[in-house]
């Protein structure tokens, strides 16, 4: 009986120190598996200029980071670089960004995106606010871009803010296409333009500016020449849109613009997609890319839904009838006033 039960309490010991090792090793597997989760994650943005358009997109993918838990001074690190619209900036934002070995950057508009890609084939790089990254040479296709890019495609509907253009001027002939001619996402947004606006038997001429600078004296030399601008979602445009809108109502010329923010700046009207949400829709891909997708084998990312917006400022200064279809369609914004 002695040994019985002496042999009994060695096998309730030896059960007990083998439930100890076993918890010690599910703790140290726990503490493991946490200590993945530490890391910090460095996410280099570059942005090409500040305007309503580019802002919101950054909005949109901070905002969408978070939403999945990716949060600022928690478990990624934010590293935001403007280069003022500044070709030269972009190349040296793009190489800091590199030698920082970044887990992940973000170009914002096609100028960044080309600058930071031509950096760079090893730190996967996300573009937004990009019309065609194929046509920019940034993926060999935007189906299957087989490079260190993907992201989402800005492609507003050109062919339908064309016709457009023909409902809210009706008597429009000739139209102004202003853009920036070192833009290729623009060039790129002109074709169509150009394309739709043959269909709808417009004649068109182009508009073209090198730089800011340059706007107001394109805009004014309009005067006689065209019955409408029409501009797409050029960076250099939308940054300066408060100066086209301001000579464009004085000479009595509507312009029809690619994106919200451009309405806000004066412009008369778009078919526009929301910027915002474009971003959010690309921090969803870089939470993929973060948790171990290749970025290579991820296809562009286009943004379906459009919203009519039209400026009700810009309608009563330039003595506009909004159709009834499209008043009750429409969103109504108001010119933003400096400052706000």
């Amino acid at each position: 009986m002695k040994l019985m039960k002496k042999a009994a309490a060695l096998g309730l010991a030896s059960i007990l120190t083998m439930g100890l090792m076993t918890g010690c090793g599910s703790s140290t597997d726990k503490k493991a598996e946490a200590g993945k989760d530490d890391k910090v994650y460095k996410i280099g943005i570059t942005q090409y200029v500040e305007h309503d358009a580019l802002d919101a997109s950054y909005k949109g993918f901070v905002d969408g980071l978070a939403d999945a838990g990716y949060k600022d001074g928690e478990n990624i690190e934010l590293d935001l670089q403007n280069a003022q619209a500044d070709q030269s900036n972009c190349q040296t934002i793009a190489s800091k960004l590199v030698k920082d070995k970044k887990d992940l950057i973000l170009a914002i508009a096609t100028p960044a995106a080309q600058a930071v890609a031509n950096e760079t084939k090893d730190i996967p790089i996300l573009v937004t606010a990009v019309t065609d990254p194929a046509d920019a040479k940034l993926v060999e296709s935007n189906e299957k871009p087989g490079t260190n890019v993907s992201g989402t495609s800005d492609l507003t509907p050109c062919k339908e803010q064309m016709e457009l253009l023909t409902k809210l001027v009706p008597d429009a002939k000739k139209v102004a296409m202003l853009y920036c001619s070192a833009e290729a996402n623009s060039k790129f947004q002109i074709d169509l333009a150009k394309k739709a606006a043959k269909d709808l038997d417009l004649e068109t001429m182009d508009a073209t500016v090198a730089d800011s600078n340059e706007i107001e004296q394109v805009v004014k030399s309009l005067k006689g020449k065209v019955d409408a601008i029409y501009t797409p979602t050029d960076n250099v445009i939308a940054a300066g849109m408060t100066t086209v809108s301001m000579v464009a109502d004085d000479i009595g010329i509507p312009a029809i613009v690619g994106e919200e923010g451009m309405c806000n700046g004066g412009g008369l009207a778009t078919y526009g997609i929301d910027y915002y949400k474009l971003g959010q829709q690309t921090a969803k891909m870089a939470v993929k890319i973060l948790e171990g997708e290749d970025v290579s084998k991820m296809p562009i990312e286009y943004q379906e839904d459009c919203e009519l917006i039209i400026n009700k400022d810009a309608v009563k200064k330039l003595n506009i009838t909004v159709p009834e279809d499209l008043d009750k369609e429409a969103r109504y914004v108001e010119t933003a006033k400096e400052g706000k």
